[in-house]
């Protein structure tokens, strides 16, 4: 069944416009008598009929609320360092996939990409876009926010991350096993960091352990940034999340 996010709280009569009525109206040629599964912004999910369309918007009727199952029981943040190119596109969207409750893009000293005031906004923009379509996609019923670029000292500011399991990715010399660091974990918040193409420098790594964040590593191998996102997110939902079924 085809899932659609509404911007109000979910209620008898809904409608929906913009371009996801255009989709359900011109693409999908869905018609009056369909039913499709609505989540709002409070995660709540519910299955609805079409009662009125138009390209412009989509008239709902509430038939029932459902149970949601498609997000995770942990959450896990990323602090992704800015990667080159359409990496960043990339991460974004397999980050959603797998369960991930944020992205916060952060500038790190080993960073090639740079972005001014005008560009870091439509970057944010198009990253949330891309957020917003792959919930949808895997049908979840949370879209995941994604910050505005953001220097990697000041991550450490967000209230709502202080409490968080802090674990570093670092192709360095690091003790301990990011396997090792979920097996003793007991927080329901995870906080993930990944470096750009360049890695993390020594420095951050020192004001990273300043801020009790676990430093591991994920093996002999050196991972692309973009596989080092995909495969962390994976083996956090595995071992602490629903990943594994």
């Amino acid at each position: 069944m085809r899932h659609f996010f509404i911007n109000t709280p979910i209620s008898d009569a809904m409608i929906i416009d913009g371009a996801d009525a255009r989709h359900i109206a011109l693409v999908l040629r869905m018609v009056i008598g369909d039913t499709l599964l609505i989540a709002d912004r409070d995660g709540k999910t519910g299955k609805a009929e079409i009662t009125g369309i138009t390209p412009n918007a989509v008239q709902l009727r509430l038939l029932e609320f459902i149970d949601d199952y498609t997000e995770p029981p942990i959450e896990v943040w990323l602090v992704q360092g800015l990667g080159k190119g359409e990496k960043m596109d990339f991460i974004v969207q397999k980050a959603v996939e797998l369960g991930v409750h944020g992205v916060i893009p952060a500038i790190t000293e080993h960073c090639i990409v740079r972005y001014d005031l005008a560009k870091q906004a439509d970057k944010l923009a198009r990253w949330q876009k891309i957020a917003h379509e792959a919930a949808k996609q895997c049908g979840r019923s949370y879209i995941p926010k994604i910050f505005p670029v953001t220097r990697l000292a000041d991550v450490f500011g967000y209230p709502e991350l202080t409490s968080a399991n802090k674990i570093m990715l670092y192709e360095g010399q690091a003790s301990l096993g990011l396997k090792q660091v979920l097996k003793t974990a007991a927080q329901q918040t995870y906080l993930l960091f990944i470096g750009p193409e360049g890695g993390f420098s020594s420095t951050e790594v020192d004001l990273c352990q300043q801020n009790n964040v676990s430093i591991v590593t994920m093996g002999p191998r050196i991972m692309r940034t973009e596989t080092a996102a995909v495969a962390s997110l994976a083996a956090v939902m595995y071992e602490c999340g629903d990943l594994g079924g």
